[in-house]
């Protein structure tokens, strides 16, 4: 069973290929979830093969801004990708606190989060007593992007 992080992530998943045109061939709804614990990246567009990251989060209802900074995941690979100069697209989903109700969907390109890498920020690893003692994570850091690396797709504006 998923827990409600998980689940919340899924729904981000499904609004992306719901609402999103790829951003390579700019097709309407051509993106397919990836498994689960893909590395690195969460949809792929069917026609193209464009991969990118979906991050999910829940606003406060008195506001639809996105949040300075978003939970990342396993920092080693990431980095491992950005030393080699490969960068996936970014699909930020917010939802109210309910976390059903679609308020928004922004896109950031790959060059963006090139030509600015203090998006991304390792987190401390978990500690020796953790259950997964040693693993590093990482933020995004969106505070760190420029206003016009932030594009929305949903709704249209």
């Amino acid at each position: 069973m998923p827990s409600q992080h998980q689940a919340l992530g899924t729904r981000g998943e499904k609004a992306v290929c719901k609402h999103a045109h790829c951003p390579r061939c700019n097709r309407h709804c051509p993106f397919k979830p990836l498994t689960v614990n893909f590395v690195c990246v969460d949809i792929i567009c069917a026609f193209c093969g464009f991969l990118a990251q979906v991050k999910t989060t829940r606003l406060p209802s008195d506001t639809s801004s996105l949040p300075d900074r978003l939970p990342g995941a396993a920092w080693k690979p990431q980095h491992e990708r950005m030393l080699a100069g490969i960068y996936h697209g970014l699909f930020v989903v917010g939802f109210l606190k309910d976390g059903k109700t679609l308020v928004r969907i922004d896109y950031v390109p790959p060059h963006i989060l090139a030509a600015t890498p203090s998006v991304f920020a390792p987190r401390q690893p978990l500690r020796a007593t953790a259950k997964r003692a040693g693993w590093t994570g990482f933020t995004f850091m969106l505070s760190e992007l420029p206003a016009m690396g932030i594009w929305r797709i949903y709704p249209e504006g």
